[in-house]
């Protein structure tokens, strides 16, 4: 979503960067962390580099070649310092440029926020005080400290808040005046939902299915490299999964009914919902509140019951002009084949498009390539493509950009 530069100075405070960084970064933001020498001491470079998935540098002599001291900051979409030591105040105050953070800060043009953490007497002293006053001034933002626990013995104003309450108040700096991307569906809302939904029978077990939300990751991908504002509801990803996802907001939620009321509260703005989550078809009428004990040598038996069809309820509630794609795993049998089970359901659930794939130990859900088949409302073929999770990301995020166009042309009043 944002390019995000998270200066990190040598504050005992420090520690706290990391839990910041890892939140900035889950909600798809690309993160560049640019910390002092001082800081280095307090957490190393590689625990910053694993998180952010980016190089990190200190000195104005790192990387001459991409003048990397003027390019972090043109290129932000924010810079936040957390923690902001009183020596970074002051430098930033009087314009130093000593070092890769505070050179960053006299070329950025974007958003700028200081999480000031330091010992009360430092915090309340003049020329702090006249510091902070002058970058107000100036349009930087500051967020005030905590009261708390400091360094050694020491409680007072000074204590760096934590990261989920930076977190939140960086939130309004997030893309607020970031224009959309180029592409084919610059500047839609674009909904995903991914994964597999879990139904609890007991505290330690659960009806669930084999989805990944692999593919779903990377239909959110390419909607957002083709210019949208993208959300991806995320059913059991794993975290390594979503990590180097960029660009995109997630929502976690775990069974169906927590995935149907994310999917419900979106729908009333968005203006493609995909439906690529895996939803379990039955539930448990009522899960055990303690773990359930082997009975001897007989068998468990479960009473289940349907959950709600997710795909058919944002079919019939959806506003003029808004586009649905659902997608249909199926398998053949003696009488059926795979595809024309998936006809019958374009058919049934009469979403915009379907997108089919055949489940088999070589494609489908996983790790593994995939192979779809794109339907249209009546079932009939619209295109068609294969190749890795990525590839076939592309070409659905196309057909449905196909269509949002020819939405968007229709008379009024049609869909």
């Amino acid at each position: 979503m944002a390019r995000v530069v998270l200066g990190v100075t040598g504050g005992i405070a420090a520690f706290k960067s990391v839990t910041l960084l890892r939140l900035l970064t889950k909600a798809g933001h690309d993160v560049r962390v640019v910390p002092t020498q001082s800081a280095l001491r307090m957490v190393g470079a590689p625990t910053f580099q694993a998180l952010s998935r980016n190089p990190v540098h200190t000195s104005v002599f790192d990387d001459v070649t991409t003048a990397e001291h003027v390019r972090l900051g043109q290129t932000a979409d924010l810079v936040v310092v957390a923690p902001a030591t009183a020596d970074l105040l002051a430098r930033a105050r009087s314009g130093r440029a000593d070092d890769l953070l505070t050179a960053t800060l006299l070329v950025a043009t974007c958003p700028v926020v200081f999480a000031p953490a330091m010992h009360t007497e430092m915090w309340q002293h003049p020329a702090t005080r006249e510091n902070v006053s002058v970058l107000r001034e100036r349009g930087v933002h500051i967020i005030e400290p905590d009261s708390g626990a400091l360094a050694g013995d020491d409680t007072g104003p000074g204590r760096l808040p934590e990261p989920e309450a930076i977190f939140a108040a960086l939130k309004p700096h997030l893309n607020a005046d970031a224009e959309p991307r180029p592409g084919p569906l610059r500047g839609a809302q674009f909904v995903v939902s991914a994964g597999g939904t879990r139904e609890a029978i007991d505290p330690v077990r659960f009806l669930g299915n084999r989805s990944s939300g692999r593919q779903g990751i990377a239909i959110a991908r390419a909607a957002a490299a083709a210019g949208a504002h993208v959300t991806l509801v995320a059913a059991n990803v794993e975290d390594a999964l979503l990590a180097g996802l960029r660009g995109v907001d997630i929502e976690n939620v775990s069974t169906a009914a927590e995935l149907e009321t994310a999917m419900n509260v979106h729908a009333g703005s968005a203006d493609v919902l995909v439906m690529a989550a895996a939803v379990a078809d039955y539930r448990p009428a009522a899960a055990g509140e303690h773990k359930l004990k082997k009975n001897g040598d007989e068998g468990m038996v479960l009473r289940l019951e349907q959950t709600p069809d997710i795909l058919a309820g944002l079919v019939a509630n959806r506003r003029s002009g808004q586009v649905i794609v659902g997608f249909a795993a199926e398998t053949g049998d003696e009488q059926t084949a795979a595809i024309e089970h998936a006809r019958a359901k374009a058919r049934r659930k009469q979403a915009d498009l379907l997108v089919f794939n055949e489940v088999s130990a070589t494609a489908g859900f996983g790790a593994v390539p995939n192979a779809v088949v794109i339907l249209d409302s009546d079932g009939t073929d619209v295109s068609a493509a294969a190749g890795t999770k990525d590839e076939v990301g592309t070409a659905v995020v196309a057909e449905i950009a196909r269509r949002c166009g020819e939405v968007s042309s229709a008379p009024e009043g049609t869909h």
